[in-house]
């Protein structure tokens, strides 16, 4: 018996809470009245809704970095974007979007440097010739007691020139192909006598 009345009493109460709220209000005061409405209805936000609105607002802040370095590459404006359907994903789905947005900017930032650098298909190929004669294509090779580094076996000056910084032989693979694309173009194959 205690069971139901205490049901019966709390629906009661429940109904009763809003009604006092609103009858404080004057007729008048419509104002007053949502406002009461309209704060005991709303649901505080939790950190899951934040995270959730963090990783959306990272996603589309990557995806329009993504959209304006294809546009500065391919040559063209970059277009508008719309809102993605990725917007009503899951965290996890959002983080794995994020992860691939980085990686494909990050190729994109890779196309572009080898853009301003020359470095062309047609480029490309002959530099491999090159590198395949000089060091075997090893991007570590020491010739020359130490005076020739790298893949191209670059001196320490002719390095410098390119506005390469440091030791050849350190830099990334990707960095020594620019940097030769860059002094086939401008001295041809002079400084390579031998494989050139």
């Amino acid at each position: 018996m205690k069971a139901p009345l205490i049901a019966v009493l709390s629906v009661v109460l429940a109904a009763a809470v809003p009604a006092v709220a609103i009858s404080a209000a004057t007729p008048n005061d419509v104002k007053a009245i949502e406002t009461n409405v309209t704060t005991t209805n709303t649901t505080p936000t939790t950190t899951q809704d934040l995270r959730h609105r963090r990783l959306e607002k990272r996603f589309l802040k990557l995806r329009t970095r993504l959209n304006r370095l294809v546009a500065k590459r391919d040559g063209r404006r970059a277009r508008k974007v719309r809102t993605p359907p990725q917007l009503r994903w899951s965290d996890r789905g959002l983080k794995r979007s994020i992860r691939v947005l980085r990686k494909r900017i990050r190729g994109v930032r890779r196309d572009l440097h080898d853009k301003r650098a020359g470095l062309t298909p047609g480029i490309r190929a002959r530099l491999q010739s090159i590198a395949a004669c000089e060091s075997g294509g090893n991007p570590r090779a020491i010739g020359g007691g130490g005076a020739y580094r790298g893949k191209y076996q670059f001196s320490f000056g002719t390095w410098s020139s390119v506005g390469g910084k440091g030791d050849p032989a350190r830099a990334s693979e990707a960095e020594q192909d620019r940097r030769a694309a860059m002094l086939l173009l401008r001295s041809g194959a002079g400084h390579w006598p031998v494989c050139g």
